[in-house]
């Protein structure tokens, strides 16, 4: 990653603010990861549905918009190939792919993709743009997780919509209320300690 000047269509994200290049890029990639990690430690199973509620599709999201696309879809990446590996990073120490929420975790990376390209294009910076960069990535993770819970479970798409995704649009609400109050304040403190300078 370069820290030159933005084209007229890419402005710098949060990481961007850090001095280095290479080895920046790999460390903020090996933190998005273990955030990631923990924040999918943190879950709250259901009794009706097999998808826990979890913290990890908020980490995603925030890991996305601060990193940038290519270094919050490395570090959802990293965080899906070494689970699938066996390494017991996914929620309730679990690894490989043969459960239903593994659907939830591929859109991890495509859904860090989408959100970092659209902070990228300044959609972190106000309450009304952040509320839609983490809609999209919402979204993003459901497209690939409620597809897969259909087929995991073999049921039809509108059970899998009621189990995967009717018990999470509270959470997510929350989620998405949360960080569009976090990143644009953040970038307010930011940019009143760059005009002190």
């Amino acid at each position: 990653m370069s820290t030159a000047a933005p084209s007229r269509h890419a402005f710098p994200v949060l990481a961007d603010l850090i001095p280095g290049t290479r080895v920046r890029d790999v460390v903020l990639t090996l933190i998005g990861t273990a955030f990631i990690t923990v924040a999918g430690y943190i879950t709250i199973p259901l009794p009706f549905t097999p998808v826990p509620i979890s913290l990890a599709t908020f980490a995603v999201l925030l890991t996305g918009a601060a990193l940038g696309p290519l270094r919050g879809s490395a570090s959802a990446g990293l965080y899906l190939v070494l689970g699938l590996v066996g390494v017991p990073l996914f929620a309730h120490g679990a690894s490989g792919w043969a459960f239903s929420s593994f659907g939830y975790i591929v859109g991890y990376v495509v859904a860090a993709l989408f959100v970092g390209a659209l902070a990228r294009r300044r959609s972190d910076r106000s309450v009304w743009s952040t509320l839609g960069l983490a809609a999209v990535g919402s979204l993003t993770i459901y497209a690939f997780g409620v597809p897969w819970l259909a087929a995991f479970l073999g049921i039809d798409l509108v059970t899998a919509f009621t189990l995967g995704v009717l018990p999470f649009l509270v959470g997510d609400a929350v989620k998405i209320v949360a960080m569009s109050a976090l990143l644009p304040l953040t970038w307010r403190v930011i940019d009143r300690t760059g005009e002190r300078d």
